[in-house]
């Protein structure tokens, strides 16, 4: 037995014709997608229509193409009790959530919250469930109109000091409030907002940038309010940057940001010159940083990029 949810599967704007099970704004007239449940496995159009629908057996949420006997993807949920009935329900806060009625109580039995897509938004968690397994991470898109799982994730690593995958926090407007919990269970970060009507969310996008918006009714346009990484230097790792045995200052002399470390020169000079520092420095040869054998050189006003 199938029970079908009223609603319609959307195609994503731009170039793509595939169609999703997605939630985004209704009272904003620009359509700003922050849910999408089978972004990795669309509904083809030449497939046919696609279904939305709950299992009536064991109350699992499940999205259908044209074979209705073969899943493209579902919840993964199944009811305590067969005689209990359930219902999907998509919250003021966006988060879609799958509720089970037992007669004198209801439960959650899946939210679409614990398994953001790009987009961050108000009560909805970063981090991790010790408990559960749950890990709640923010995966960019491949490309605008593309909503497959791209190159780029938005986390919380545990190993250490907890600390953000993203050099540095995105700054938080007044509109809303940060807190950070870190515990035996879980640790993650989440924001709120005290006024409801004010629409902010954070979406890490195809370029690994992740970036803070505000709709503003009095402008009826969405405003950035942050952006990160902010400086050149904040893209630590990244081929086009800084490489081994160099250190990235932004405030450096040189009209450049990589320098050597003390003691090292530039693998290929002539990449030095053109402001490519990926390969990094070598030691130079015959040169004794320390004058009387090994010992420590200062190197200040640097961070660390991982706490592990």
């Amino acid at each position: 037995m199938m029970l079908q949810i009223s609603g319609s599967l959307s195609s994503i704007p731009g170039n793509s014709h595939n169609r999703y099970v997605g939630v985004w704004y209704n009272k904003i007239p620009v359509q700003t997608i922050v849910w999408t449940a089978n972004r990795d496995n669309p509904i083809i159009p030449l497939d046919g229509a696609g279904l939305l629908a709950i299992h009536g057996d064991h109350g699992d949420l499940i999205i259908y193409g044209k074979d209705q006997n073969t899943s493209l993807w579902s919840a993964n949920v199944r009811v305590s009790s067969p005689n209990n009935s359930v219902i999907a329900k998509l919250l003021d806060t966006g988060n879609l959530v799958l509720l089970e009625n037992n007669g004198s109580s209801q439960t959650v039995l899946w939210q679409g919250f614990d398994y953001p897509s790009d987009t961050v938004l108000p009560l909805m968690k970063i981090g991790l469930n010790r408990r559960s397994g749950l890990n709640w991470i923010l995966k960019s898109w491949k490309s605008h109109d593309d909503p497959r799982s791209g190159n780029f994730s938005y986390e919380i690593d545990p190993n250490g000091f907890p600390q953000l995958r993203l050099s540095g926090l995105p700054e938080i407007t007044s509109n809303s409030h940060r807190s950070f919990v870190n515990n035996k269970d879980e640790t993650y970060l989440v924001y709120t907002v005290p006024n409801g009507s004010v629409f902010t969310r954070g979406v890490v996008d195809e370029s690994g940038t992740f970036q803070r918006f505000v709709w503003r009714d009095q402008e009826n346009k969405r405003t950035e309010v942050s952006s990160n990484p902010s400086e050149w230097c904040d893209y630590y790792g990244q081929v086009f940057k800084c490489g081994p045995n160099s250190n990235c200052d932004p405030y450096s002399n040189y009209n450049f940001s990589c320098l050597c470390l003390p003691g090292f020169e530039p693998k290929f000079p002539r990449d030095w010159s053109l402001r490519v520092g990926g390969a990094g420095c070598l030691r130079k040869s015959g040169a004794s940083t320390c004058q009387k054998g090994d010992g420590f050189v200062r190197v200040a006003r640097v961070k660390v990029p991982d706490s592990s």
